[in-house]
């Protein structure tokens, strides 16, 4: 008897009581957001439908607000192929004023993604979006796991984003400056498929040389990031 998968760190089994269970229509979203046609035919494209699925506030889960997160939302989408443009998620991000994590859905699978979304310091009425964060596709039918034991919406909205992001939080470490790393670390990753394509395309021995060097720098610095 094989034994059954453990559950995913990233999906949760939110509480009934938070069920909103609402279909958002799409020209809802391209109202709120201002989306034009290119954006509008992506949705179309690759959207086949969008769900508010479950709405964790002070009045469902008896967790108290924060400054920043009053609530947290969490939305499924059904893909009509198993790709979705950033955009589109940037779109819906931009036209729902709450935190978000999205769950999309195709092909009997599901992936978790999420952005950083906080006020802006300079305008507390517009929202910052930091780099999305996601899991692979994992299996629809894969066992859920409790909500995470926090004190209140901001504890439960970074517990639920530390759990797409592929670092482990360090001693004394913030949530904000775990983010901050992460997207170091993605930056420097771009540097390195540069200097990787440089060096292919190089055809002098020097050269190799001089950039293969730059590598090894740079790989050291990502080393630091990562552990």
């Amino acid at each position: 008897m094989s034994e059954s998968p453990a559950p995913h760190p990233a999906l949760i089994n939110y509480p009934r009581q938070a069920t909103f269970g609402r279909v958002l229509p799409k020209n809802k979203i391209y109202e709120h957001s201002g989306a034009n046609t290119r954006l509008k035919d992506l949705f179309v494209e690759q959207v086949e439908q969008i769900v508010w699925q479950y709405k964790l506030a002070p009045e469902t889960i008896n967790l108290p607000a924060r400054p920043g997160v009053p609530e947290v939302q969490v939305f499924r989408i059904v893909l009509k192929t198993g790709e979705l443009s950033v955009d589109v998620l940037k779109c819906i991000d931009g036209a729902v004023q709450f935190p978000i994590v999205f769950e999309l859905e195709y092909g009997g699978k599901i992936k978790v993604i999420a952005a950083h979304k906080r006020p802006s310091e300079a305008d507390a009425s517009r929202w910052v979006l930091g780099d999305y964060f996601s899991t692979a596709w994992i299996p629809a039918n894969n066992p859920r796991g409790d909500m995470p034991m926090v004190l209140d919406l901001a504890g439960l909205y970074e517990a639920l984003l530390q759990r797409l992001i592929p670092l482990s939080l360090r001693d004394h470490e913030s949530f904000t400056a775990l983010v901050e790393r992460l997207e170091g670390v993605k930056a420097k990753q771009r540097e390195i498929e540069k200097v990787r394509a440089r060096l292919a395309k190089e055809k002098q021995f020097n050269r190799k040389v001089e950039i293969n060097a730059i590598l090894r720098q740079l790989n050291n610095e990502l080393q630091e990031l990562t552990v």
